[in-house]
């Protein structure tokens, strides 16, 4: 990625030989967005806004520690879930009129071992790894001391005039009698407000004493900054297109591995009067993981002896649904782990959905998981996908064209998934 210089006097990075500077991500997240109330953990496309970028941050490998400054506990919950360590800001940088730079000297007054931070905006879900690699790389390596994104844009300006003085419009970047072609012109450099880094020292000066800036270019297709829920739809488009989905992104799903109860069914049981038991499927349910084996996807129910479900009843939701049914003591790792050596198949290569706290060890070790909305799982795991819909009513077909989708994504090409700029 391409960046520019702005200005080049001394760099405030520490002396190499004392030691390599402390990196520290932080993502500010106050409780009181008046946008969108707890916009910062809001799920976007299955995943806490905020742990998008998170997960970008924790897999760079170009930071020594990911924090989160929040003075919310619910906030706090979801950061820890998603490993990050927590800062609560102090109620005098919690205001409405609080500022980022003040959250931020807070935030290093107290973290003395902190060199460099890097801000990172959570309201930015489409921020992938190699971004903050190449952005830090200017300030550990160039010398920078202040990198912030941007992002080019082909939009041409005009000044805004009082209509009382019926003065003319002017642009101040177009000769109107000579309106350039959208590839005759490189556009204009526009902060996109993905992330901002900075050296300690120019924190505690309060910026105004800066050396070496730079920019950071990014490309529009990763450039989204979610202001007002308006924006909401059109980032899940873009995110579950260009946004980043963790290390396990491009495996291949063979093997769907689903819970029956609390997600295939909502764990309700009808007795008829003749002492039969019964269960109600969601038809989208069985349409979803139709959908799955035609793209030779195989799909296994799971169960175990705690199964409220009597075993016949569980066999023929299985011959309902076409799958086969695993039926185990209790559906731990090492049951699982025979699975996989039956099908050849590595932990990545399957995705599973839980909803009890039981299922934690299964979900923290397939390479996708998902949760129903109502699952008591939901608050305990960071789940790569969680359901708009409760149990029994869609979640699965929901979580079936998440892992349709994320297939469909892993066999685009990259040039397929950038925009072409010179013919846009």
């Amino acid at each position: 990625m391409e960046s520019n210089m702005i200005t080049e006097v001394s760099s405030g990075v520490c002396d190499p030989s004392a030691g390599q500077p402390h990196r520290a991500a932080l993502i500010l997240a106050r409780g009181g967005s008046k946008g969108i109330p707890l916009k910062n953990i809001k799920n976007l496309a299955g995943v806490p806004l905020i742990a998008w970028v998170l997960r970008a941050a924790l897999d760079s490998e170009a930071v020594d520690s990911v924090w989160v400054s929040t003075d919310h506990d619910e906030i706090e919950r979801v950061a820890r879930v998603w490993g990050a360590k927590v800062h609560r800001r102090s109620p005098e940088v919690s205001k409405d009129s609080s500022s980022s730079l003040e959250t931020i000297q807070e935030f290093i007054r107290l973290r003395p071992e902190v060199d460099i931070v890097c801000h990172i905006q959570a309201t930015s879900p489409c921020l992938h790894p190699h971004h903050i690699r190449e952005a830090l790389q200017m300030i550990t390596e160039q010398g920078c001391d202040y990198v912030f994104s941007v992002v080019r844009r082909h939009q041409f300006r005009w000044e805004e005039v009082d209509k009382k003085d019926g003065k003319n419009p002017t642009s101040p970047n177009i000769d109107v009698a000579h309106r350039p072609r959208r590839q005759d012109w490189p556009g204009e450099l526009y902060e996109n407000g993905s992330f901002y880094f900075s050296t300690r020292k120019a924190l505690e000066t309060g910026l105004k004493q800066l050396g070496k800036i730079a920019y950071y270019e990014m490309l529009p297709e990763y450039s989204v900054d979610i202001d007002v829920d308006i924006d909401w739809p059109v980032a899940e488009q873009r995110v579950l297109r260009f946004g980043y989905f963790g290390r396990e992104e491009k495996a291949a799903v063979r093997l769907f591995l689903c819970k029956v109860s609390g997600c295939l069914t909502n764990g309700q049981i009808f007795t008829s009067v003749s002492g039969e038991d019964h269960v109600a499927i969601n038809a989208r349910d069985v349409a979803g993981i139709q959908m799955l084996q035609r793209e030779n996807i195989e799909v296994f129910l799971i169960s175990n002896m705690n199964e409220p479900l009597s075993k016949g009843l569980l066999e023929k939701v299985a011959q309902l649904t076409g799958c086969r049914l695993q039926f185990g003591e209790q559906q731990n790792g090492f049951e699982m782990e025979q699975l996989m050596k039956e099908k050849k198949l590595c932990w990545n290569e399957v995705a599973f959905m839980g909803s009890e706290s039981e299922d934690r060890e299964i979900l923290s070790q397939v390479g996708l998981n998902g949760v129903p909305c109502d699952s008591p799982v939901a608050d305990l795991i960071a789940a790569k996908y969680t359901c708009q819909r409760p149990a029994g009513n869609g979640a699965v077909r929901e979580f079936a064209e998440y892992i349709l989708m994320l297939k469909k994504k892993s066999l685009l090409q990259v040039h397929q998934e950038h925009i072409d700029r010179a013919n846009f």
